[in-house]
């Protein structure tokens, strides 16, 4: 017998639950100035329920090269890297017009 998910009832194999909440979720990417001039980019928006957050952090970080941590349901990465990460996000199956780049 094949596990059903209790979201949507399909089959697990089948699941498109992770998807419909990619799709729907609205984030926000900015900048803020930290310290001697230096900027991290934030993205906020994103659910915890649905999206492994350090999970995502951490193809962020591996990708861009760069350092960064999630907190309190939010993303921040060293260095300014909006455009990169609109960019990762879309390939990684979130939507592309749901992602506002501030």
């Amino acid at each position: 017998m094949q596990d059903i998910c209790n979201k949507c009832g399909l089959p697990r194999d089948l699941c498109v639950c992770e998807t419909i909440s990619k799709e729907t979720q609205n984030i926000e990417i900015s900048y803020i100035r930290k310290r001697f001039g230096k900027y991290s980019t934030l993205i906020k928006g994103l659910d915890t329920k649905s999206t492994n957050i350090k999970e995502l952090t951490k193809m962020l970080k591996g990708k861009l090269a760069c350092g960064g941590t999630s907190k309190n349901g939010m993303i921040e990465l060293q260095g300014k890297h909006a455009e990169d990460v609109k960019k990762l996000l879309v390939e990684h199956g979130f939507n592309e017009g749901s992602i506002i780049v501030s």
